[in-house]
């Protein structure tokens, strides 16, 4: 039987070979790991090995950036399967749009829009969801061949549209619950490895408000860049500010930094942002009605130029360039090429930078281009490693906890 890889780095590969329903049996580098005297070898000794590797990998770093993707919502529910009511998977999504399409006349379903738009995927094959149905790509053809379409058909193909797009909207806005989310806890821990004045940035491409919710809920203050007004208006500078309180004593006067206080960077937008004039403002999700949100199509690389986009990617990029940075990325495919490209460009320039790559499996990502690209270059020696882990998982046990937020 084939290995799994648990840790991969360009001195040293751990991985798992499942010996047909027999112990499991663990290598380091293709030596069998075993343990001292009588005793056998078993996965708490092999995660231990794995936190030591990381530990050796991350530790000490002047900044830890964390990029959380769409899998970092993701709650998993029986047979490990995506409980619904906690996160979607683009795929899943893609089959609860299909659904809600077809119980509607007044609409088109998902197979009338591909033929219209002339997308050549079917979402369905023999009457079950087609694996290979592209949303991202779907919804790109969807939006491009509105404007050309004629007026009859026009208004129900724009209503149509417009009930996917609520549709991702709905089951995007989920709301925090530290029993089944680990983000509170990320937080912590994260924010535990810094010194005063640096803080932990995370940079999310989700709408949902999981992340600013567990913050909350810890008492930590959220830069977001939005003001601390009544009037929430974004300004990209307020990510240069720090809380501090001064410290009096006979000698001198000296200022103290707020700890407990985070970057969040949501590249993509937020159920909780709106246009309100020419600013953006960010106001309670239930009072959003028409969220500012990059939608995933291919439409979402010109939106990226766009206010307040712009200018929370230029922050991100300058995040992952300042010096002795540490990248932790969880829940992301690396499929977004505007992303993965500001990534490995980062890496080439950026000689302190580091990238910890965490995803729920570490096998299947060679038919992604950009996934193949960092794996060349850890070869080449850029310190990359990558790690089998996921939030919602054993994650947290690897930098040391899984209950801070409690």
């Amino acid at each position: 039987m084939d290995k799994e890889i648990y840790f991969n780095s360009r001195n040293t590969i751990l991985d798992v070979l499942h010996d047909n329903g027999k112990s499991n049996r663990y290598f380091k580098n293709d030596m069998e790991l075993e343990s001292e005297g009588d005793k056998v070898f078993n996965w708490s000794h092999f995660k231990e090995v794995i936190k030591n590797e990381i530990t050796k990998f991350i530790y000490p770093f002047e900044s830890i950036v964390v990029l959380a993707g769409a899998g970092a919502s993701i709650v998993p529910g029986e047979n490990g399967v995506p409980d619904t009511k906690f996160g979607f998977t683009v795929s899943l999504l893609a089959e609860n749009i299909n659904s809600i399409l077809k119980e509607d006349d007044t609409i088109y379903p998902v197979e009338e829009l591909c033929r219209i738009c002339k997308y050549a995927i079917p979402i369905e094959i023999d009457g079950k969801y087609n694996s290979t149905f592209n949303l991202e790509d779907f919804l790109s053809k969807v939006i491009t061949y509105e404007e050309y379409l004629e007026e009859e058909t026009k208004k129900k193909y724009s209503k149509s549209k417009e009930k996917i797009l609520s549709i991702i909207k709905e089951k995007t806005s989920y709301s925090y619950d530290r029993d089944k989310h680990n983000h509170g806890s990320l937080i912590k821990i994260l924010s535990s490895l810094h010194k005063a004045p640096n803080r932990l940035s995370i940079v999310t491409t989700n709408y949902d408000t999981l992340f600013e919710e567990a913050a909350n809920h810890l008492g930590f203050t959220v830069f977001d860049g939005f003001s601390f007004d009544s009037n929430c208006i974004f300004d990209i500078d307020l990510f240069d500010w720090s809380l501090v309180k001064p410290i009096y004593n006979v000698k001198s006067e000296k200022l103290e930094y707020k700890k407990s206080s985070v970057n969040l960077l949501k590249i993509h937008g937020s159920l909780s942002w709106i246009k309100q004039d020419d600013n953006i403002a960010r106001v309670g999700k239930a009072s959003s009605s028409d969220p500012i949100m990059i939608f995933p199509s291919s439409n979402k690389y010109s939106h990226s130029y766009e206010k307040p986009y712009f200018e929370l990617f230029s922050k991100f990029q300058e995040l992952i360039k300042r010096p002795n940075t540490l990248l932790i990325t969880t829940g992301f495919s690396f499929s977004d090429n505007h992303i993965s490209k500001m990534i490995t460009q980062a890496i080439k320039s950026s000689p302190s930078l580091s990238l910890l790559c965490t995803s729920h499996t570490l096998e299947q990502k060679c038919s992604n281009k950009n996934w193949d690209e960092l794996l060349e270059l850890k070869n080449d020696g850029y310190r990359i490693c990558f790690l089998r882990a996921s939030l919602s998982g054993d994650l947290l046990d690897y930098f040391g906890g899984n209950s801070y937020d409690n």
